[in-house]
């Protein structure tokens, strides 16, 4: 997927005639796909655990209603205001989990009846009007940037830095990742490659950390994704909690019969999507610098799409954060890039849907073959 997205990405940039890949775009790029990023990476788990949940963009806007009445009406401190959101989420998320977990009803008609249900409390607590506008710190979620403490020049040299940081890191991590496998007589890659590797990837962080140094650095919102990333990808793969999600995922009566406790774990993953969810509403909510009651149509129909492309089997059991981020970022690319065409949205949903039926295909002609 990483391969496909260079090439989608390498496409719309010929295409558009340079246009995709300007620091104002890549940047316009993180901002206006950040709320589905952060519900994909919550989506996957769900995915993984066999379930679906239709619910999270209307989840996602009663959510950033509920905030614009705490900050705009009632003049409530954004953190506090923040906190009680994602709560809210939390406990949306408990009462879905419940009924999935518990009742044994499946999450499709759960979700479905949450979708109208919140859909419905959204314009009901809006009174069917937008509320607006945020404070700015509450906008900065969204829209801000990183301060440059190196200065205040054309390039944001703390994003330089930053690149420059990273890079190291990752050789670190490479180089002992690799030294690891020599330890136990594990099959590598050649030198060369590894090298070669490491210069590409290398070249990558520093010239996309670049391209944002030439703009305004690196947005406030990369910052809490990349976090999230890293958190998520490191309880997927190296927590008890993270190999339980795939276990039930790939048979759930052989993981019960194991002794874990599925109906425990999948409540937990509602409870984090509906958490996520409601992130996601506070950042939509923060860029459009309103809440409204049409906030978050069709984000559950993106968030699904971007964990199918990204390499999440129908089935479940199979997936990842990573590929979650990297469907999510081709999606974003191709409308980005259809955009700068001057396609309309109705071709835009054609080829989307398309796309999103090659990637399913894709998934079961593998899973077929395999068996």
């Amino acid at each position: 997927m990483f391969t496909a997205l260079a090439l989608i990405a390498i496409l719309f940039q010929v295409l558009t005639e340079g246009i995709l890949l300007r620091p104002l775009n890549i940047t316009n790029l993180i901002l206006q796909n950040s709320y589905i990023l952060v519900l994909a990476i919550g989506m996957v788990i769900i995915i993984i655990l066999g379930h679906i949940d239709l619910s999270v963009g209307s989840i996602a806007a009663f959510v950033g209603a509920i905030s614009g009445i705490l900050i705009i009406n009632h003049q409530m401190p954004v953190f506090l205001a923040v906190l009680i959101s994602l709560a809210i989420g939390g406990l949306i998320g408990a009462w879905q989990g419940f009924w999935v977990a518990y009742v044994k009803i499946p999450a499709f008609i759960v979700t479905l009846a949450g979708m109208l249900l919140f859909r419905g409390l959204t314009m009901l607590v809006l009174k069917g009007q937008s509320v607006a506008p945020y404070p700015k710190s509450f906008q900065d979620i969204s829209s801000g940037f990183i301060p440059d403490i190196f200065g205040n020049g054309s390039l944001h040299l703390l994003t330089i830095v930053i690149g420059i940081i990273f890079s190291a890191i990752f050789i670190i991590n490479e180089v002992r990742h690799r030294k690891t496998q020599l330890n136990y007589h594990f099959e590598v890659s050649s030198i060369g490659l590894f090298v070669g590797k490491l210069i590409f990837m290398i070249a990558l962080i520093n010239i996309f950390t670049y391209v944002l140094a030439t703009y305004e650095g690196i947005p406030t919102i990369l910052v809490i994704l990349f976090a999230l990333v890293v958190i998520y990808s490191f309880v997927m793969k190296k927590t008890v909690i993270g190999r339980h999600v795939y276990a039930i995922g790939g048979n759930n009566k052989a993981a019960s019969l194991s002794g874990i406790k599925t109906k425990k774990v999948t409540l937990l993953a509602f409870v984090n999507m509906g958490v996520l969810a409601a992130l996601s509403g506070l950042i939509f909510a923060a860029r459009l610098n309103a809440a409204t009651p049409k906030a978050g149509n069709l984000f559950e129909l993106d968030a699904i799409a971007a964990c199918f492309i990204g390499g999440a089997s129908a089935y479940g059991g199979i997936g990842t954060v990573g590929g979650a981020i990297v469907g999510g970022l081709v999606m974003g690319v191709m409308n980005n890039g259809m955009s700068i065409l001057g396609l309309g949205i109705d071709w835009q949903q054609a080829i989307k849907g398309l796309v999103l039926l090659l990637a399913v295909a894709f998934d079961i002609y593998n899973k077929n073959k395999a068996s």
